[in-house]
């Protein structure tokens, strides 16, 4: 995440192959919180029509690790997380957003509300999330 501002994110978001498969974007960054959305579309549908599970929880640890990161720094690592299916995911946009809850030095503990938008603005809840997210930076001998 570089410099850890807006666009140091996006570049990082732009590195990760699959996030550019999903063309996900980072449409906030800073201040123990982060933004990430894409388009719903067709190949991200399950079989009943709605987003699959596994694009919410990219998305989830996506937007954890980011959040994470205005805390700990650019070099961090999702821990664990989980993630609980409140409402069928369906609308244009899907719209995850974390925030840090409790940060440490090498630890950060982050809350992520993952949104669907429809073509009015409305948003619905569709799953929440909270995962453990680690510096990667290496403070000594283990």
């Amino acid at each position: 995440m570089g410099e850890l501002d807006l666009e140091s994110a996006r570049g990082t978001l732009a590195s990760q192959p699959f996030s550019r498969l999903l063309d996900a974007r980072i449409t906030a960054f800073g201040d123990g919180g982060a933004v990430l959305e894409l388009d719903i579309r067709e190949e991200l549908l399950q079989q009943n029509g709605f987003v699959h599970g596994g694009v919410l929880a990219y998305a989830a640890d996506n937007a954890l690790t980011f959040a994470a990161g205005t805390a700990l720094g650019s070099a961090v690592l999702t821990s664990g997380f989980s993630i609980q299916y409140v409402r069928p995911a369906t609308g244009r946009t899907l719209v995850a957003r974390a925030t840090v809850v409790h940060g440490g030095r090498r630890q950060a503990t982050v809350r992520c509300d993952l949104f669907t938008r429809d073509g009015d603005g409305g948003e619905k809840l569709c799953a929440v999330a909270q995962g453990t997210v680690l510096s990667a930076v290496s403070t000594g001998p283990s």
